[in-house]
């Protein structure tokens, strides 16, 4: 009786390992993700981490240095002004031969520009022997009437006001005659021009010598040829042409620097 347990005993055993390697016989026929010898429990560095929370936390980058900057910083310029004027008190002797033009010099009174400064350097332009005064004209920086000139500097709206009051679309950008009345847009005065390789004084120089030629009932003139000095009474701003830039009306020699007039 007991030997008839024992060999029962033995056949389930044997039945359940033949079913065992019977498992692993069908498994073998799809790919596995796990051993035979049953699953394994992941490494505690292997455990998977939500999507939404990062296994690392990120290094945060550096900040470079700034780097100190030795470009000069561009001027801020007004777009609009106050309208009204103050006249600069300095009086000069005259510059050049012949009677002279008494001029005045005026600055818009909501500018950051000092008054004096300014009408110094318009004189100093004026005086050059390369100026209107190569050619006979001779000019006087006075403070107060009688004056045939009045040289002003405005804000971009103020010109555009003056100007355009005479007919004359300056857009916010250029200068103008009118009558009497020079009106220098401060963004000129400040930042000069792209078309004019030059220094900010010279583009300056250019400004008052080709306004104050049309007081002089000078006209647009236009390139006379390639590489050639640019008439100062050309729009120089509106692109040479081929001319290299000027400020000058007359060259070193005293001879008067022209191009064909504008149609």
């Amino acid at each position: 009786m007991r030997r008839h347990l024992f060999d029962r005993t033995k056949n389930l055993k044997r039945g359940r390992l033949n079913a065992a390697l019977l498992g692993c016989a069908l498994l073998a026929l799809v790919p596995l993700t796990s051993g035979c010898q049953g699953q394994t429990p992941p490494a505690d560095d292997a455990v998977s981490t939500p999507p939404d929370v990062p296994t690392a936390q990120a290094r945060p980058a550096k900040t470079p240095r700034p780097t100190p900057s030795t470009a000069t910083p561009t001027p801020t310029v007004p777009l609009t002004g106050s309208g009204e004027f103050t006249t600069a008190q300095e009086s000069l002797g005259p510059v050049g031969s012949g009677t002279p033009m008494r001029y005045r010099v005026q600055v818009e009174t909501s500018l950051d520009l000092s008054l004096a400064d300014t009408a110094r350097e318009i004189n100093s332009v004026l005086a050059d022997p390369r100026g209107w005064t190569a050619g006979g004209q001779a000019f006087q920086l006075v403070s107060s009437e009688p004056a045939e000139l009045t040289v002003q500097v405005a804000s971009p709206g103020t010109v555009d006001a003056t100007c355009g009051a005479a007919g004359l679309d300056t857009q916010g950008e250029v200068n103008c005659s009118v009558g009497s009345v020079v009106v220098v847009n401060l963004k000129r005065w400040m930042l000069g021009s792209p078309q004019f390789d030059g220094s900010l004084h010279d583009y300056r120089a250019l400004i008052i010598n080709h306004e104050v030629g049309h007081r002089l009932g000078h006209g647009h003139e236009t390139c006379p040829g390639e590489q050639r000095p640019a008439p100062v009474m050309m729009q120089q701003i509106k692109g040479l042409h081929g001319c290299t830039a000027n400020a000058w009306p007359y060259d070193s020699d005293g001879v008067y620097i022209s191009g064909p007039p504008t149609a």
